[in-house]
């Protein structure tokens, strides 16, 4: 009759299974307890002798057995002779049917393949009873084979631990079988039973990849032991982005902390001298029971519909984008090409804060970074939002500044498709969503930065749905939060002050879901490192507020009033001026406003009384951030561009304003039900009618914004210096208040990517700016001043005077226009499109006077690499939630929302599939 040993491994003295044994109708012959963290193998070794019929049943302490757990495996092994592990099947100790391990198998990679897992059991697994492995919790291993093998291997103490018995057993030449009638009952994670303490859940993923790779050094032929060991860190980082895109950012530190461990793992040489020992057969004979690739392929597709349907990301089909998001998308398309008719077929745009691009990818991509930012001694930082226009640029290769030219034209289209999309994230019902999005399209600050000419703004209006829609997304998805982090940069690179609200915004998110805390707060991330280099340098010199300033062509503008604040309106344009042309009061303006904009208001007011107004109160807080914003916005100048301060363009705070108002009403319509079309196309008819001057003046072409050629500087200057990158073009322009500006243009032009808010928010002038301000004063008034030694040091070769921007500043233009003349060092060239131009005949080339990378390419070589993490995490994998059809009554299924009071199709994305 054979003998059993139940060694019982157990923590903080306790043994429920000791009192299991008690109760077996074949009990043990004999019971050791062993405290977890000790060496079983040591335990083993001070065991008497074994006999030839011996056995060992390693149990975790609290593990309950079945009363005939031990009878069934002891009856499987009898009739067997050659078996020598035999397992049972481990069921959950809350829920016996839920079967937690009943064999282990490998991939044709050597990956552990579990052959039932977190699954009922429905005696599915019963029929086979070979397998290659099985888990050491439970097991019951032939004491002989134990010593031969000496045990469990020392390098997999915990996962692994009875995969890697089992195989060298095999090897050895004996059998390895599950038997179904046997049951042990345990707690989940139960392989971790040989440690003092258990692990972590985020040692899990370090721990299973350590085992693997040791496995892998162990089982490896010689000849291939350095190659693989050589591999260890460079197959680390390529499977770190393979866990990037499946959206297991969690698994990355310990992936990176297995390779390194089994770089030293220094039990290897002592495990493969073991494994040639005890060998027996060959590794051939072990492929049938190895995981055929066609059923690895189906468990990892599985895996991947699992995630899919998890990410919460967006699905045209599942999202009914047919017929009402594709017909509102489609009509905002025609819209953005009528409004945009006299700018189709142009090169460039200018205007308002419009400039073009460099006319290259290489000088796109040169001014992100840091570099000379005024043509004179100022060196610094790149803004975050250069980067925005160097990928914008890229979209056109060719020419970098058509790419401006597409966004204005399909602008509308993008803003409502996005908010479409995000207004599905709040409604089930195709209705409310299109309404939002026509309402995002009429928006007034988006149509005044068409009409003014402000890429930032409009890009934040168009990016700004989308952040939304992944932020709300991000609790419950890697892929939304990686999204939202690259949403957040870009937006936050084109309106530096949203940055405070939108943080603000992603920290009460992130507290209201503390499981994915530090997933949320994750999101600023990326925005933070592009602008770590602004933020310090303007520290460094004192100017903290001027983060916020607008980045591009610095534009001063009139400030708005409260009331138009109030009614979304960023600029004193609109009505006023319309009113203003027709010759009626003044204050008539902003009545016509109120009453045109009354009915949003009121399904705004609406919202917070109907049935679902736990999602319409925080929409409403948003729209009270957006709105504070542009408040404060517009009461800080932290720019000058010449003689003016130049202020915070309030648009961006009002986009932000009016996408929370939007997701209000878009509750309310889904409460509405019936009522919601006629309310629906009440609220657009009147918004349509309040934007209508900004409209026709768009249509007209009577805005800021006109074609242009991609120059900045007249034509002869641009060909000059496309064989002098260093050529200095002093620029004057004539001021309203009867002064000059002057700057310097270096090569081709300041372009709108060469623009800088570090330069604009200088609150001193340099050593440089001084003396160039006495230069264009003495150039500027007739003299004897003699210019050549300041324009040969600062390497000016043209000086430039622009047109008068309007008739005040006729004056200052004319006597400096012959003053220009009259200067002897300067040979009159003639009149262009862009001013009148002079050439200094002394001129010769300066060195090129570009710094050195240093601290900078390291800066941007950080930004590069968390963009690109960013970018591997944000990639799609996932699925939308249903739309219900147009003229969905209150007969149709009844509305499911989630934890958030978010409108779902009723499960959590981390349960679908």
């Amino acid at each position: 009759m054979p003998g059993v040993t139940a060694i019982l491994v157990a923590r903080d003295g306790g043994s429920a299974a000791e009192r299991a044994l008690e109760r077996q109708v074949r009990p043990p012959d004999a019971v050791v307890v062993m405290d977890a963290g000790a060496s079983l193998e040591r335990l083993v070794s001070s065991l008497p002798p074994a006999q030839a019929d011996d056995w060992l049943w390693i149990l975790p302490g609290d593990a309950e057995p079945e009363p005939d757990a031990l009878a069934r495996l002891l009856g499987a092994v009898e009739v067997a002779p050659s078996v020598v592990i035999a397992g049972p099947k481990l069921v959950s100790i809350d829920d016996r049917t839920l079967l937690l391990s009943y064999g282990e198998s490998v991939s044709q990679y050597g990956t552990t393949i579990a052959l039932a897992d977190d699954e009922l059991d429905q005696s599915q697994h019963d029929v086979e009873d070979d397998v290659l492995a099985v888990v050491l919790p439970g097991m019951l291993v032939r004491r002989t084979m134990w010593d031969l093998l000496d045990g469990p291997d020392r390098g997999l103490p915990t996962v692994d631990a009875g995969l890697d018995l089992s195989i060298r057993a095999r090897l050895a030449g004996g059998r390895v079988v599950r038997v179904a009638g046997a049951r042990v009952a345990v707690h989940p994670g139960v392989q971790d039973f040989l440690r003092r303490k258990p692990l972590g859940d985020r040692s899990w993923d370090r721990v299973r990849r350590a085992a693997q790779l040791h496995r892998r050094m162990v089982y490896a032929p010689e000849a291939a032991v350095p190659l693989h060991w050589l591999s260890l860190l460079p197959l680390a980082l390529v499977r770190v982005v393979g866990l990037l895109l499946g959206k297991r950012p969690g698994a990355i530190p310990g992936e990176i902390a297995a390779a390194f461990a089994a770089v030293f793992d220094g039990s290897v040489p002592a495990a493969r001298a073991s494994l040639r020992r005890t060998r027996r057969v060959d590794w051939p004979a072990l492929l049938p029971l190895r995981t055929a690739p066609e059923v690895v392929r189906e468990r990892r597709a599985t895996a991947r519909d699992r995630a899919y349907a998890a990410s919460g990301l967006p699905d045209l089909v599942r999202a009914r984008f047919l017929p009402g998001g594709l017909s509102i998308t489609v009509a905002a398309a025609i819209l953005g090409i009528v409004l945009a008719l006299p700018l189709l077929g142009a090169g460039a745009l200018t205007g308002g804060a419009l400039l073009p691009l460099s006319s290259d990818l290489g000088a796109l991509w040169a001014n992100v970074g840091w570099g000379s930012r005024d043509g004179l001694d100022l060196v610094g930082p790149a803004d975050p939002f250069h980067a925005v226009l160097a990928l914008l640029g890229t979209l056109t290769p060719w020419a970098p500044s058509v790419s401006l030219v597409v966004l204005w034209v399909a602008a509308p289209a993008l803003a409502a498709l996005a908010a479409w999309w995000a207004a599905t994230r709040l409604s089930t019902r195709a209705w409310p969503p299109v309404v939002a999005a026509a309402l995002w399209v009429l928006a007034p600050p988006f149509l005044a930065a068409l009409a003014e000419g402000r890429p930032t703004a409009v890009l934040v209006h168009v990016l700004l749905p989308w952040l939304i829609l992944a932020v709300l997304s991000a609790p419950r998805s890697w892929s939304a939060a990686g999204a939202a982090s690259l949403l957040f940069a870009g937006v936050a690179a084109s309106a530096p002050s949203l940055a405070p609200v939108l943080v603000a915004a992603i920290v009460v998110w992130a507290f209201a879901h503390p499981r994915a805390l530090v997933r949320l707060l994750a999101v600023p991330l990326p925005a933070l490192v592009l602008a770590a280099p602004l933020l310090a340098a303007q520290f460094a010199r004192g100017t903290p507020l001027a983060l916020l300033a607008d980045p591009g062509l610095p534009v001063a503008s009139a400030v708005p009033s409260g009331w138009q604040l109030l009614l979304g309106s960023p600029s004193a344009g609109g009505w006023p001026a319309l009113i203003e042309s027709l010759g009626l009061p003044a204050f008539a303006a902003t009545p016509a406003a109120v009453i045109l904009l009354a009915p949003l208001a009121a399904v705004v007011l609406l919202a917070l009384f109907l049935p679902g107004a736990r999602r319409a109160v925080p929409a409403t807080i948003v729209a009270l951030g957006g709105l504070v914003t542009a408040v404060a916005a517009a009461h800080l100048a932290p720019a000058t561009a010449g003689a003016q301060s130049v202020g915070i363009w309030p648009g961006a705070g009002l986009s932000l304003y009016w996408a929370g108002l939007l997701g209000a009403v878009v509750v309310a319509l889904g409460a509405l039900r019936r009522a919601a079309v006629v309310v629906g196309v009440a609220v657009l008819a009147s918004a349509a009618l309040a934007v209508a001057p900004t409209l026709v003046a768009l249509v007209s072409g009577a805005g800021a914004v006109v074609p242009g050629d991609g120059r900045v500087l007249p034509a002869i200057v641009v060909a000059e210096a496309a064989d002098d990158p260093g050529l200095g073009t002093l620029v004057l322009r004539p001021q309203a208040d009867g002064s000059l500006a002057a700057s310097v243009d270096r090569g081709a032009g300041t372009t709108l990517d060469r623009t800088s808010t570090f330069a604009a928010t200088r609150a001193e002038p340099s050593v440089a700016q001084r003396e160039l301000a006495e230069l264009a004063g003495n150039l500027a008034s007739r003299g004897g001043y003699d210019p050549a030694p300041v324009m040969a040091r600062l390497g000016i070769e043209f000086v430039v005077l622009t047109p008068s921007p309007d008739a005040g500043a006729d004056g200052i233009r004319e006597r400096a226009a012959e003053a220009l003349d009259a200067q002897a060092a300067l040979e009159a060239v003639g009149d262009t499109a862009r001013g009148s131009l002079w050439r200094f005949g002394a001129y010769e080339p300066v060195a090129d006077g570009r710094p050195s990378p240093g601290l900078g390419a390291l800066a941007t070589a950080g930004q590069i690499a968390v963009i690109v993490f960013a970018v591997l995490l944000a990639l799609p994998t996932g699925r939308r939630r249903r739309i219900a059809p147009l003229g969905a009554t209150e007969d149709d299924a009844g509305d499911v929302f989630d934890a958030d009071g978010f409108e779902t199709d009723g499960f959590d994305e981390e349960h679908r599939g």
